[in-house]
């Protein structure tokens, strides 16, 4: 099964997308592209103080009296040491407080002042993931949060349109409806078996070639750009994402093949996960890279047909 895969110029501001599945894009026109201050446990409230023996008890209800009590009230999110407060003992996490001039609560002066105790009932709770509005039930200590956070399975799933300006993020199961309503250009391909026939391969300037392959219950990208990767020499670069974790991505593995006139070039990999993308993988060159002349190896008629095989590992 194939499917052509016709060039269209994006426009600079075009919306994500614009190089969709089954479209290819022209990406440009003719360019490429905490003080930690005074230490002190002034002002601590004693129901804070209180709590601290009982917030090892794992008592859930206790923990979550617990961490409400490190609401930040600018933004909501949980103040973590190092904890400052202001000269009458209130709150606000470090993002927050490097953009006020006042304290949100009295307004009174932000002073520099660590407040211990806090930090000690902070050490002993267990905070909910930002994530878990999207699903995620961990509980973290405060040492964890962040780093688990960043590779979070449950955090929120950006556009995986490449060279595009769209700027959605949604849950898993949602991804594949946002690219059937906003980007509706892309074309599916039904089978583990394809060929991606990527047209006009020879149009100036950055270009995406963009389309969806849908196997084994599950829906992959197969993206094809061309870019300006070093002065006046332009490569190609061809790679797929699975629309899932990368959990779900070690499951399988893709082939990349170009075929023809008594020649062949292979690339096999793991899909990258969306949650990964894959502007880091080109950038790397961890992918198929291939240059204009060898494209003209295998074009015909500036046509460039890739045989992608997906398999169950």
């Amino acid at each position: 099964m194939s499917n052509k895969i016709n060039p269209k110029r994006r426009e600079p501001t075009a919306a994500a997308g614009a190089g969709a599945t089954g479209v290819a894009t022209n990406t440009s026109s003719s360019t490429g592209s905490s003080s930690a201050g005074n230490t002190s446990s002034a002002n601590t409230s004693s129901s804070s103080s209180s709590s601290l023996s009982s917030a090892g008890g794992g008592d859930a209800g206790m923990s979550a009296d617990l961490t409400s009590l490190f609401e930040c009230p600018v933004c909501f999110d949980y103040v973590l040491p190092p904890i400052l407060q202001c000269s009458s003992g209130h709150l606000v996490c470090v993002s927050c407080r490097s953009k006020l001039t006042c304290c949100p609560t009295c307004r009174g002066p932000l002073a520099n002042i660590r407040n211990l105790a806090m930090e000690k009932v902070a050490s002993n709770v267990k905070f909910p993931c930002k994530h878990s509005g999207y699903g995620c039930t961990a509980s973290l200590v405060y040492t964890e949060k962040t780093e688990h956070e960043e590779t979070c399975e449950c955090r929120p799933y950006l556009c995986p349109c490449p060279g595009a300006s769209c700027k959605w993020q949604g849950p898993l199961d949602l991804v594949m409806q946002h690219l059937m309503m906003s980007h509706k250009s892309i074309t599916t391909l039904q089978g583990e078996d394809i060929v991606f026939l990527a047209t006009d391969i020879n149009l100036p300037g950055a270009v995406d070639w963009v389309m969806m392959q849908s196997c084994f219950g599950h829906h992959f990208m197969l993206v094809l750009e061309k870019q300006e990767k070093y002065d006046g020499h332009q490569q190609f670069f061809a790679i797929v994402q699975l629309i899932g974790s990368r959990k779900e991505a070690e499951n399988f593995v893709y082939r990349l093949e170009l075929n023809g006139n008594r020649r062949r070039l292979t690339w096999e990999a793991m899909p990258r996960s969306i949650h990964e993308g894959v502007a880091s993988a080109i950038h790397n060159s961890d992918c198929l890279v291939f240059d204009t002349s060898i494209a003209q190896l295998f074009a015909d008629n500036g046509n460039l047909g890739i045989n992608v095989t997906i398999s169950l590992v």
